[in-house]
């Protein structure tokens, strides 16, 4: 149901324009792609999985077959558990598109069993985190190049029971926690958002502008693995808050809004619930550790220290 959701009432159109999407073959990234479909955009569905991306694109286009000035629906594919699957996607996106004026980073792992990523990193710091980051820092010259432009990173309300631990960001001394693990890489999602908005200020770039957000608690498959690594508690909680979810449409609102509202353009770093800003956790606003985690996550996705995404090539 979500009787408490917020609705995004912009009616900006993007023709013209083009939206990278990560994660959107289903729930609130398929939803977000319709919306930016609807729209006019040009929009690349970057998934791991292309039978499924394909099969949802054309669920849009059906959906939309009655709809005047639609976009284009384009699949890539994506795994971000893999970052020369990442370098591979960004650089064929790079050579196709002319430009990126939206790049959604909405693909993400909730409370998975432990398990490695292809490059030996903890499953949600390198899918929800370092996947995103190094997509990000690739594709930003285009970027920069195509503005007006945003970049919006879905995180979560649970970011606020994160925190970093940059001595062990792998799990590799301490014992795996899937709920802690979660809550660290969605608090880096925030704080990597956080630090982008200032790294693009500092190179007097203005007009590009990047957003964190919540998206509230939503019906999807994302929370699969919680059905079983947390059977008993995922029972009661069902029973009694199974009417408070939200549907996939009404969970993409706060993304879209950050994506094509007119009254947050000129607003970066900042983090989103309902579509309005809010103050992100005490962890989220820590400068030190934001800059730390751009410092470590280059070393991790193999970037050099003086890596320079902030030049238009």
């Amino acid at each position: 149901m979500g009787f408490f959701s917020s609705v995004c009432t912009s009616v900006a159109r993007l023709d013209g324009k083009t939206a990278v999407i990560t994660g959107c073959n289903t729930g609130i990234g398929k939803e977000t792609a319709k919306d930016f479909f609807e729209r006019g955009a040009r929009v690349i569905m970057a998934c791991r999985n292309i039978e499924k991306t394909t099969e949802a694109a054309n669920e849009i286009k059906s959906s939309c077959i009655s709809k005047e000035n639609v976009g284009e629906l384009v699949v890539e594919e994506l795994d971000l558990t893999s970052l020369q699957s990442v370098r591979k996607c960004a650089e064929t996106i790079l050579n196709k598109e002319s430009k990126i004026n939206l790049l959604v980073n909405n693909a993400g792992v909730m409370m998975c069993p432990q398990q490695l990523t292809t490059d030996g990193f903890e499953m949600h710091f390198g899918t929800n985190h370092l996947g995103h980051f190094l997509f990000t820092l690739l594709l930003l010259p285009k970027i920069i190049q195509s503005a007006p432009a945003r970049i919006v990173n879905v995180s979560a309300l649970l970011h606020q029971r994160g925190s970093m631990n940059f001595e062990d960001l792998n799990y590799k001394k301490r014992s795996y926690n899937s709920l802690e693990a979660y809550c660290q890489s969605k608090l880096a999602n925030v704080l990597f958002s956080r630090e982008l908005a200032q790294r693009l200020k500092e190179n007097n770039i203005s007009d590009v502008t990047v957003y964190s957000l919540h998206p509230g608690v939503i019906n999807t498959d994302l929370g699969r693995h919680i059905k079983t690594t947390y059977r008993v508690l995922f029972t009661t909680l069902w029973g009694l808050f199974k009417w408070a979810l939200k549907t996939p449409k009404q969970g993409a609102q706060t993304t879209i809004y950050c994506s094509v509202d007119e009254k947050c353009a000129n607003e970066s770093g900042l983090y989103y619930q309902e579509c309005a800003p809010i103050k992100p956790s005490k962890a989220a606003r820590n400068e030190e550790d934001s800059q730390r985690l751009w410092n470590e996550s280059l070393k991790l996705v193999g970037l050099p220290d003086n890596y320079n995404a902030f030049t238009i090539n």
